[in-house]
């Protein structure tokens, strides 16, 4: 299962829907992540919805865009390759690009991989796009990811992102307490001294070093994804 992609875009932010998730459930995903990444964007952020082929309605579109509000973030265009989308979405006053999807500067590999229990010790997920887990990386637990990995709880285990080389991608966890971190060819392991609060890691010059989440976006260059 996929979860939605936030990335900046020629237009500010950039989200990409998954076609394939439950709107009730990707509500909720939405909501929680807005409420964590809220200090990373600057405000008044202009915003391109990518629907692809999923089908908005206006009601939809509606939600979509007070979410978005409350979080100082402003709903602007949608694209869309679904003509009942575009209409809605024409019909709330947005700009409206329907047709297939250009293509992406850089190949974003597969697509995000959704995992929504804890992954336990002895189990190793490997995914050749980004690793989004709600729930916990036990101790012995291990993720590696071409893209990016997201834990929604603890990160215990060991966590390798860009795993296929590529050292610009980031490890989020809600408490970073990784056996080991790895982002491309670095290594790193997390301070014996734990914050208790959510971090980020990323490379800078050739170490891996942690962000507190809530100021990723202004402390390190190019903010974040």
């Amino acid at each position: 299962m996929t979860c939605p992609l936030v990335q900046p875009g020629t237009l500010g932010l950039e989200v990409t829907l998954p076609p394939d998730l439950d709107w009730t459930h990707l509500q909720d995903v939405l909501q929680q992540y807005f409420q964590l990444t809220e200090s990373w964007w600057s405000p008044a952020s202009p915003v391109r919805l990518v629907a692809g082929t999923r089908v908005l309605s206006t009601e939809q579109l509606a939600w979509l865009a007070e979410l978005l509000q409350k979080h100082d973030l402003v709903l602007v265009n949608v694209q869309t390759e679904v003509r009942a989308t575009a209409v809605a979405g024409a019909m709330a006053g947005y700009s409206v690009a329907q047709g297939e999807l250009p293509a992406q500067a850089e190949p974003l590999g597969a697509p995000a991989l959704y995992l929504n229990h804890a992954v336990r010790s002895g189990v190793e997920v490997r995914h050749p796009g980004t690793v989004v887990v709600v729930g916990d990386v036990n101790p012995g637990g291990c993720i590696v990811a071409d893209g990016d990995i997201l834990v929604w709880g603890r990160l215990r285990g060991v966590a390798h992102a860009g795993a296929g080389g590529n050292s610009q991608r980031l490890i989020m966890a809600l408490e970073m307490a990784a056996t080991q971190l790895r982002i491309g060819r670095l290594v790193a392991r997390t301070p014996a001294h734990l914050a208790f609060y959510p971090e980020v890691a990323c490379v800078q010059g050739d170490a891996i070093v942690l962000h507190p989440a809530r100021d990723f976006g202004r402390t390190t260059p190019g903010g974040v994804f």
